[in-house]
């Protein structure tokens, strides 16, 4: 999957471009009467068209209409969003009259190109006005291929199967307005190590997440395995369901913040990504005081347990972070994280459910159903489809490459679950009885014989009747005799 290319519904990508534009007014809303000034500072600003990419300007007033759409949304990008139109699915050019046409032609005619099935409809259509206006071959074809009439070939017996140039900044302080607005997240390697259950000592790495203006640590918990997407998730999603769904988040440039999981996931839950410039860690800076929070007084009180475990680490990280850190004046604030965190003004929403949270945090990628058992391959996994999907040509999932488990069906106009596909298990199909396929209302089960020559090719020999020209050919009625007395020898 090339991550620069961009293949996502236009839809969505207005909305990311709406979104971007107004993400800042709700993270940091405006003062009562500063509304105006706000909006024409966003005014002034060129945006890129999410489509054709040129400069774009909106005037104020759109920005309005877009800010006060998505102020008390739970999900701003889906509010954002260009609404699926009544008729998506469904073919309106294609009348009634016409569409028995083509089931009729395809039950007789199995094995046609669907350029041949254009062209013998266009030929019915001029001696049937009610098969008038014919659709375009496009037309055809996709309403054909929605309703699974697939071309049927004829089987063949006998055949064996840069670095980037870093460029220098000025560094100035800073810190939001309002609690949940931004928050911080990073990976920290322990400079002590713990003992697993198989007796190996390994270095564990923290996971923690800071609220920018309370300096409340959201969450925060120690893993065995190096970074990776799969703690990441793990992590943040049980900081949303303590604290809400925050307004931006900031991280670094690591791996598990750049996979697709996680940016699509913040993304679908209206969250801004701000990832910090190559090589300033001091953008990160208030996470690195956490960190030097933890190495200076968590874990030297650690330092007369023999047998550190990563179980006894969690539980003492908890402990301290509730009890200690939450609590204790912050010399910055002139208060500590939990009042700040009480008193200020939160913009942050409701936690969606569990199911919610790990559905979202997954990677969106296309697969072709094999039209021969129903099945997709995901990382050389097979999935089975229910057989409901199997007109289906091309199937939307969303898949978490560190649980091959299971992926999700998507609906990939509104990105709703349809349902949760699983590998396939040769072993129970060969015992399972087979189920008799429901028929589908424009294919029925049986296909009709052919009756007499195509319309095309009829047309084609009244034509050419009517030219007037003798046949091109020398027809042979009677059969040559070997014996005949005068051929010579």
């Amino acid at each position: 999957m090339n991550e620069d290319e961009d293949d996502s519904p236009g839809r969505l990508r207005w909305a990311r471009m709406r979104f971007s534009i107004i993400g800042q007014l709700l993270a940091s809303p405006p003062e009562p009467g500063d509304l105006a000034r706000r909006i024409a500072e966003l005014a002034d600003k060129s945006w890129r068209h999410p489509t054709s990419g040129a400069v774009i300007r909106l005037s104020p007033k759109t920005i309005e209409r877009m800010y006060y759409l998505a102020r008390s949304e739970n999900d701003p990008v889906g509010a954002l969003a260009r609404k699926v139109p009544k008729h998506a699915g469904t073919r309106p050019s294609v009348a009634a009259a016409v569409a028995t046409a083509i089931e009729r032609q395809y039950d007789e005619h199995r094995g046609w190109t669907y350029q041949l099935h254009h062209d013998n409809l266009v030929v019915l259509a001029k001696k049937d006005p009610a098969l008038c206006p014919m659709p375009s071959y496009t037309t055809v074809r996709r309403f054909m291929k929605d309703r699974g009439m697939y071309r049927v070939r004829k089987r063949r017996h006998g055949k064996k199967g840069t670095d980037t140039e870093v460029v220098l900044r000025e560094t100035r302080s800073y810190e939001v307005a309002h609690v949940n607005a931004l928050w911080h997240f990073d990976f920290h390697e322990a400079k002590r190590k713990v003992a697993t259950a198989a007796g190996e000592l390994i270095k564990p790495y923290l996971l923690g997440v800071l609220d920018d203006c309370s300096r409340v640590c959201c969450h925060a918990q120690w893993y065995l395995s190096r970074e990776n997407t799969d703690d990441l998730v793990h992590g943040l999603s049980q900081a949303i369901q303590k604290r809400g769904l925050p307004r931006a988040v900031l991280s670094d440039n690591g791996g598990p913040m750049l996979a697709a999981e996680t940016r699509q996931g913040l993304e679908r839950l209206s969250i801004v990504q701000y990832l910090t410039l190559s090589r300033t860690p001091e953008q990160n800076g208030k996470q690195e005081h956490f960190w030097a929070l933890v190495e200076g007084r968590l874990m030297p009180m650690l330092e007369g347990e023999p047998a550190l475990t990563i179980e006894l680490l969690n539980t003492a990280t908890q402990a301290w972070v509730e009890q200690e850190y939450h609590r204790a004046i912050h010399s910055e604030l002139k208060r500590t994280p939990l009042d700040r965190y009480l008193e200020g003004r939160d913009v942050s929403r409701p936690s969606p459910d569990s199911e919610a949270l790990r559905r979202a945090f997954r990677m969106d990628v296309t697969r072709t159903q094999r039209r021969s058992d129903g099945t997709v391959t995901v990382a050389g996994v097979r999935f089975e489809v229910p057989s409901a999907y199997r007109t289906l040509v091309h199937l939307h999932l969303r898949v978490a490459r560190w649980d091959l488990s299971h992926v999700h069906l998507v609906d990939p106009r509104s990105g709703d679950h349809l349902v949760t596909l699983w590998p396939i298990d040769k072993i129970k199909n060969a015992d399972r009885a087979r189920r008799v396929l429901p028929e589908v209302a424009a294919t029925p089960a049986a296909a009709r014989k052919p009756a007499g020559i195509a319309p095309l090719l009829r047309e084609l020999m009244a034509e050419y009747a009517a030219t007037g020209l003798p046949p091109a050919y020398l027809p042979r009625n009677t059969p040559v005799d070997d014996d005949d007395p005068n051929e010579e020898d």
